[in-house]
């Protein structure tokens, strides 16, 4: 499994060379590790990369990966925020009951990626895909989006949608209101349409 993960740098995030930083504090660490213990201890999971945390100086968790049978297994549906990522494996022939799998197994919808070569399969499962995640990325990593730069917001449960980060979240914060005024009072409740030809 190895490969890039192995490259992996941890530590304190003033050191650009450093790729995992810290989980925000205790108690996301406790929530985290209990995901990884889950995991651990089921027949329908194992961790095939990490799975080790300290808390000792910081609430460092190594990335983690899961491999599941089970497409509903905790980890794949719900929210973690954590450098924890779960791997089901389904048979090529069943790519569209996965995209249907995908598109219903979570109330969340945060962010989203496809990788493929086929410019159909792309397009496919982006159409397939549409409202599974406020981000979508296609063969581009979904993680880092820069606040400022990249509009970033989640739908359904993982939020309104409102793009932090462009001035679509402005919208979110007022209240329009729309007014009207005639100069020259009405005489008649008809429009001009209602005329007879």
């Amino acid at each position: 499994m190895g490969g890039f993960l192995n490259e992996i740098k941890m530590g304190d995030v003033t050191n650009f060379t450093n790729f995992i930083n810290a989980v925000i504090d205790e108690a996301s660490f406790d929530s985290i590790m209990a995901y990884v213990e889950k995991a651990r201890e089921s027949k329908e999971a194992e961790i095939i990369f990490g799975g080790k945390g300290d808390k000792a100086k910081g609430y460092f968790i190594e990335p983690t990966v899961i491999l599941t049978q089970n497409p509903h297994f905790v980890t794949m549906e719900e929210e973690i925020f954590g450098p924890v990522l779960t791997i089901y494996l389904y048979e090529d022939v069943k790519f569209n009951e996965t995209l249907e799998l995908v598109d219903n197994t979570s109330p969340y919808a945060l962010t989203g990626a496809i990788f493929a070569r086929d410019r159909n399969t792309i397009i496919h499962a982006y159409e397939k895909l549409r409202y599974a995640a406020g981000n979508f990325y296609i063969n581009d990593k979904p993680t880092g989006a820069v606040v400022g730069m990249q509009p970033f917001g989640g739908a359904r449960s993982s939020g309104t949608n409102d793009k932090a980060g462009s001035a679509l979240n402005l919208i979110r914060w007022t209240n329009p209101r729309t007014i009207k005024e005639t100069l020259i009072p009405a005489t008649d409740y008809k429009y001009s349409f209602l005329k007879e030809e």
